[in-house]
């Protein structure tokens, strides 16, 4: 396989990245100096050396554990389970969420081969271990496998009857038109409608 032919393939591995779009991307670096090649290189290189999971969550840090794990003004005893590291840039963005984080690094898919031993469970475990922990909020995405992976989690901790579990609400987005909701969308706004009175 040609050197131009590996990079389009790598690049189609990406998420959300096509073949298409791999090949314009492959293109696009031809046409830069090779500088700028070399410089685009050296970040991809510098990352796989530096950064590596929070030894505490498993968000991408430099650092033995990341900044949210250290920060001592954040609400230990309240985790938030989330699939990738993107749902916590999200969340953080939002800014009403100040407790911890446990990133799993994926959600169950026995097609693509990930089941429980590809998480980072371990994680979560060690948290509940340690103690203080009253409430862990499932934060999966709402596919078929973020909904698998929650209802996993959520046998998981079972046993921890002192521990709230609890899953983000689901429903419809504001200003969302009833016309264009999806069923399953609709359903969930229904089961977990709100009293006004």
């Amino acid at each position: 396989m040609s050197a131009l032919e590996t990079l389009i393939t790598e690049f189609a591995r990406l998420p959300g990245i096509g073949r298409k779009t791999a090949q314009r991307l492959a293109y696009h670096l031809l046409q830069q100096s090779r500088d700028r090649m070399t410089a685009l290189a050296g970040a991809l290189e510098t990352v796989a050396e530096r950064v590596h999971p929070c030894e505490g969550c498993g968000q991408p840090t430099e650092d033995g554990t990341c900044t949210i794990c250290r920060d001592p003004r954040r609400d230990a005893s309240i985790l938030c389970v989330v699939e990738e590291p993107s749902a916590v840039a999200v969340l953080e963005r939002a800014g009403v969420f100040r407790g911890r984080y446990i990133v799993l690094g994926g959600r169950l898919s026995p097609l693509d081969g990930i089941g429980p031993e590809s998480l980072r469970v371990e994680l979560l475990d060690r948290r509940l271990q340690e103690g203080g922990v009253v409430e862990v909020i499932l934060a999966t995405n709402s596919s078929m496998e973020g909904e698998a992976t929650a209802t996993w989690l959520q046998q998981l901790l079972a046993p921890w009857t002192e521990v709230r579990v609890s899953r983000l609400a689901r429903g419809l987005p504001v200003g969302g038109d009833l016309e264009y909701v999806d069923g399953v969308t609709l359903n969930h706004a229904l089961t977990a409608r709100e009293a006004l009175r």
